[in-house]
């Protein structure tokens, strides 16, 4: 595999990164996840866009133009000879003596990124997933795609151990996010969920997934629900570059709705799939 690194494409035996990065010390950095299907970057100014404004909010200067970033990706692809999967790209504040403060003088900032294959959950698509409440213990910058991820490392590791793919987050009850994903409620035909605030990331298929709705006449309502109200949703969801639309059929082992993937959530996926460079593997 070859990955990239601070201006240079290289492969893993001869990647070198400094025991004093400051993504090593503090997770003093950001980061994107950017999906491929068919050879192509789906959304990617959106991406692009994302990576420099958290680089903005920590006060953090990318030293590469965002197209000279989309070439990269593109280029992993190609070399990596990737048709369905992902780029991962990562930007520290580079390399310094540990100090708490930033570097003074300051340092160049590190991009590392690198490409892999994988194929879209159409199982779990189909057949939706459980999912596990679990309390938001992370920062108050969630708005900010950052390195630091204990706090949804921790969350993810709750839901797994029990049988779960992802945690629905919540703070004092009220649903904020997934601990990787933004979450979605469906009630008489209405499409809920968290609007846009420092509690919870601005997803791209967030995005894309609110852009359908006005394309297909759903109506949407930007606004906090309580956990207590997403197990009297009809249909639930959540979203994410890598997990699309993916239905919810039971929380915290109560079933939503009918247990199954929902109408709504049927025809999103539908119109999602609609949107990315086709010829697809997999039918949902």
């Amino acid at each position: 595999m070859i990955y990239f690194i601070d201006g240079h494409f290289t492969r893993r035996d001869e990647l070198r990164i400094s025991i004093d990065d400051r993504g090593y010390y503090f997770g003093d950095g950001v980061y994107e996840v950017i999906k491929v299907y068919n050879d192509e970057l789906f959304t990617l100014k959106e991406h692009f866009q994302r990576l420099f404004a958290s680089a903005a909010k920590i006060k953090m200067t990318i030293p590469f133009s965002e197209q000279q970033l989309i070439d990269v990706a593109k280029e992993l692809i190609k070399v990596n000879k990737i048709s369905n999967g992902h780029i991962y790209m990562q930007v520290t504040r580079g390399s310094s003596p540990r100090t708490h403060h930033f570097p003074d003088p300051a340092v160049s900032a590190v991009v590392t990124a690198y490409a892999v294959e994988a194929e879209r959950p159409v199982e779990d698509m189909e057949n939706g997933v459980a999912v596990k409440s679990v309390d938001d213990i992370r920062w108050l910058r969630c708005d900010i795609k950052s390195l630091n991820l204990l706090g949804s490392v921790l969350a993810k590791q709750e839901a797994r151990e029990a049988g779960c793919p992802e945690a629905i987050l919540h703070r004092d009850g009220v649903v904020t996010e997934g601990s990787s994903t933004n979450m979605f409620g469906i009630k008489d035909g209405v499409v809920y969920t968290h609007p846009v605030s420092n509690l919870i990331l601005e997803g791209i298929t967030r995005h894309v997934v609110l852009d359908l709705c006005k394309d297909l006449e759903i109506p949407v309502v930007e606004e906090a629900f309580t956990l207590d109200e997403a197990f009297e949703m009809d249909e639930f969801f959540y979203t994410s570059t890598t997990a699309e639309v993916m239905p919810v059929t039971a929380i915290d082992g109560i079933a939503i709705g009918n247990g199954k993937r929902g109408r709504l959530t049927k025809k999103l996926q539908d119109a999602f799939s609609a949107k990315i460079p086709s010829p697809l593997k997999g039918s949902i």
